[in-house]
Parts: structure tokens; sequence; C-alpha cells
């Protein structure tokens, strides 16, 4: 099982490694990016929405992505439909009632249940999507690709916040 670095300095895997283990480490990489962003930050500037057209935050990122491990690795990969959302009134808002602590562990629990997950699978054992199989590959790809996506709105959300660059 991969080290949890979530709660770590992120560590930049080298690019020779066995394919289960790339893909184990640039998620782990990823993971621990998004929450470097949120690090050193108020509550109110981690819930701030700078961009006034999106209602996207750093606290609201955390939570679609604890929402999302849950997704492609409980509900798809583990065809447990029957899973509930974490926040079902959606996860990007509201957050005045929101706690940071409490949707921080939950994001952690969320990557925990899915390294628990990934770990009892191979990588060409599948989940469905839409009626469609999906291997735990074609997951981790998704799952990399969610949060280099998003890693980059926290980039801009972080420096409209302080000016913080490059963390």
């Amino acid at each position: 099982m991969p080290e949890d670095v979530s709660n770590q300095s992120r560590v930049r895997p080298t690019y020779v490694r066995e394919e289960r283990e790339l893909l184990d480490r640039w998620l782990e990489f990823h993971r621990a990016t998004l929450i470097a962003k949120c690090e050193g930050l108020t509550d109110r500037q981690r819930k701030d929405r700078p961009v006034a057209s999106s209602e996207l935050s750093l606290h609201g990122l955390v939570r679609h992505l604890a929402e999302t491990e849950r997704n492609w690795f409980q509900r798809i990969l583990g065809r447990d439909l029957d899973r509930q959302p974490i926040w079902p009134g959606g996860a990007l808002v509201p957050l005045d009632e929101a706690n940071w602590e409490d949707d921080l562990e939950a994001w952690r629990a969320e990557c925990g249940a899915s390294r628990r997950a990934a770990e009892s699978h191979s990588l060409d054992d599948y989940g469905l999507w839409r009626d469609k199989q999906v291997s735990l590959r074609s997951i981790y790809l998704h799952m990399i690709q969610e949060y280099a996506r998003h890693n980059g709105h926290a980039d801009f959300i972080r420096e409209l916040e302080d000016g913080a660059v490059g963390l």
C-alpha cells in the first residue's frame, strides 16, 4: 500500500517504477498537492470564492475531491451504488457552516477508503460507470487528471488569496 502523504510534504515520484507503483505515487502526489494549496490560510480564505463567476474555493475543492474519491473507488469500482454522497446538498457550496477540520478528515477518510479499495483489486479489475466497464487502471488515470485539473484551479485561487505561487 502506498504511503499516505496527504498530510506530509509532497514527494514527486521518479518516473521509472512499475506501473502500479507509479499510478499510486502520482495520485498521492496530487492529493498532497491539493492540501499544500490549503495550508497556512484562514478558514475564510479557504472558503473564499475569489473568481466572481465561479463557485470554486479551496475548501469546496477538498470536499469535491472527497466526493470524487467516494464515487470512483466505492460506487464505481466497489459497485456500491447505494453509497450516498457525503454532502447531499453539494460539495462546493454552501460552505458558511462547513467545518474545515471535519471536512478535511472526511477527505482523508475517503482517500484511505480509496487506497484500501484499490489495494484489493488488480489494475485490470473493473467497475461499472454508466453501464460501461472501467478498469482500475482507468480510474487511477481519471483521478490523477481530476486532481491535476483541480490543483490548477487551486493554484489560481491561492494566488488570488495571498499571492503565493508554486506551492
